[in-house]
């Protein structure tokens, strides 16, 4: 047996009596006001499982303890029975549509009130534990989610993480550029005052895969030592969209990122990059991103066709292309914080 509280409401006496006396074979636990009031201020202070209510009561009647009962979250889910000598069909349809869930005309006989009131306590319990039971299901569910999600994006890094592998070993670029442009990305994302600390993570991992198109591009133009000629550089411009390709099924964020990132990296603010030519806000803001962190980095250090640059003249070239190549927002992002670029640049 179930341990329920029950609240009876009537303001004579000798009716909460007969009512207890009735319900005591079911060992309830009781509690009674002789007011409307009263009742309130009980339903407060103590959680009843079912509240016997009468209606013809001075000040405050039943209906009015039963409204304001149901204008209040944390009472609207107790049952109420009225147990009233009204017995017109008006009565009975207003204790209805004010909230009661049944209705019992004195007098009553005994075995009546046990049954209704039993059959009433149980529904509520049940509802009660089903109330829990999807709350827990609910929390175990967001939990799964949350692990599931955590999972998915940890196989986009690891994967990530892979494909850069396989572009270091097939092009002139190293692991300790990969991971420059992925911190100074990561930098200039951080200091952006529209960029979200959850953005801030997806670029950083995502901006690695800015040359994966690269894959696609033959050993003698990629490794060729020198300035490539016309005809080599148009085909080398096709690792944008080489990327998009490879890319764009993608549909999560991470690789979907990754894909936005490594297609767009060579559009210039003034609209004359590849392979779209983009201009200005119609390049994504990851891509603006990337595309300065690429041009600083792959400037200040050597590759297989030309020397490195020195910081002062590779900041030179940054600042003198803000407004052209680089999106003049970053770039102011980029001088503001040119002690920290510089100690990326140096890893």
């Amino acid at each position: 047996m179930f341990n329920y509280n029950i609240l009876i409401v009537d303001d004579v006496v000798e009716n909460i009596q007969v009512a207890m006396n009735i319900l005591k074979e079911d060992d309830y636990n009781f509690s009674f006001a002789r007011s409307g009031k009263e009742a309130l201020n009980l339903l407060k202070d103590i959680c009843f499982d079912i509240v016997l209510l009468d209606i013809m009561m001075p000040e405050m009647d039943g209906y009015e303890v039963a409204q304001k009962m149901q204008s209040n979250p944390k009472l609207s889910n107790i049952p109420i029975i009225f147990l009233t000598a009204k017995s017109d069909i008006d009565s009975m349809t207003k204790g209805f549509e004010v909230g009661g869930l049944d209705y019992i005309v004195k007098p009553f006989h005994a075995n009546e009130l046990l049954a209704r009131v039993k059959t009433h306590l149980e529904l509520h319990r049940a509802k009660e534990v089903l109330k829990r039971y999807n709350l827990s299901l609910e929390t175990k569910m967001k939990i799964e989610k949350k692990r599931i999600y955590s999972e998915l994006e940890q196989n986009q890094k690891d994967m990530i993480y892979v494909l850069t592998e396989l572009v270091e070993s097939v092009s002139d670029e190293t692991g300790k550029h990969i991971k420059r442009v992925a911190e100074l990305s990561k930098l200039l994302a951080h200091y952006h005052k529209s960029i979200s600390d959850e953005d801030v993570n997806v670029i950083y991992h995502a901006s690695p895969m800015h040359d994966i198109g690269k894959m696609a591009i033959p050993q003698e133009i990629l490794l060729k030592e020198g300035a490539l000629t016309q005809e080599e550089f148009e085909i080398m411009k096709t690792h944008t969209s080489k990327a998009h390709e490879y890319l764009k099924i993608a549909n999560r964020r991470i690789m979907k990122a990754a894909d936005i990132i490594a297609y767009q990296h060579h559009e210039k603010w003034d609209g004359t990059g590849y392979p779209q030519g983009l201009k200005g806000e119609a390049i994504h803001i990851f891509g603006r991103i990337v595309a300065l962190a690429d041009v600083f980095d792959a400037i200040t250090h050597k590759r297989v066709y030309k020397d490195a640059w020195s910081i002062e003249k590779a900041i030179k070239y940054i600042l003198e292309h803000s407004g052209t190549q680089f999106d003049p927002y970053l770039v102011e992002i980029f001088e503001a914080n040119i002690d920290e670029i510089i100690s990326i640049s140096e890893m």
